[in-house]
């Protein structure tokens, strides 16, 4: 079931790659680091477009009511789905105009996020196929996952820190929109917790001792006091 809906989200963004627009979230860590599976593809657009929207209905998609509880965002998007086998769906969430995080009402504007994207390769977790596409830069994709700080964004902080490209523009974007101490509190003690490589390793598979105490060490690097 996991490779249908990995499938089924490769052959619709391949289906939609002539618009503009951004992959950020789960989907968009597989292009920095070890593929995960991802339960749904979220999609920032500048605008409304109706062409975009149409070519999701062309596909089978139907606009439906997200769950607000567990829905990380909030503020304008809507969620399409697609049934691909009784009892089994795949979703896309459109993100429009802004990011509005739901637990901390911190705003990204799209054009943050497009001005702090490129064209990247993204990977499945159980799929060979690879495509290019505009994805968020990897380090506004650890400002925003540190601000939210939920465990999966923690656990995808943790695997692209090592990666980052610059540290101190990092901490400058999360200072700007919430308190920097606190966010990097959250993650450490997430981190150095006795089940987290459990954890971690239950999303991303097996990662060697060394390779953990590495990405651990970038973790505290970040949180260091100046």
């Amino acid at each position: 079931m996991l490779q249908l809906r990995e499938e089924e989200i490769f052959k619709t963004l391949k289906n939609i790659k002539k618009f503009n627009f951004v992959i950020i979230g789960g989907y968009a860590v597989n292009a920095y680091t070890l593929p995960r599976f991802s339960v749904d593809c979220d999609i920032v657009i500048t605008e409304k477009n109706k062409a975009f929207h149409k070519s999701l209905k062309e596909q089978g998609y139907k606009v439906t009511e997200a769950d607000k509880i567990n829905t990380p965002y909030k503020g304008e998007f809507m969620r399409y789905e697609k049934k691909i086998q009784k009892g089994f769906k795949v979703s896309t969430d459109i993100l429009i105009r802004e990011v509005l995080d739901r637990q901390t009402n911190t705003t990204f504007t799209a054009d943050w996020i497009s001005e702090n994207s490129s064209v990247k390769t993204l990977k499945g977790k159980t799929i060979t196929e690879k495509l290019k596409l505009n994805i968020i830069n990897i380090d506004a994709l650890i400002v925003m996952k540190s601000i939210s700080c939920r465990n999966t964004d923690i656990r995808d902080v943790f695997m692209l820190m090592p990666k980052a490209k610059d540290k101190e523009w990092i901490k400058k974007e999360i200072s700007s929109r919430h308190n920097f101490e606190n966010r990097m509190s959250i993650i450490k003690k997430k981190v150095l917790s006795k089940k987290f490589k459990d954890n971690l390793q239950g999303v991303y598979g097996y990662i060697e001792p060394t390779v953990f105490e590495k990405h651990k060490k970038a973790i505290l690097y970040l949180g260091k006091s100046d």
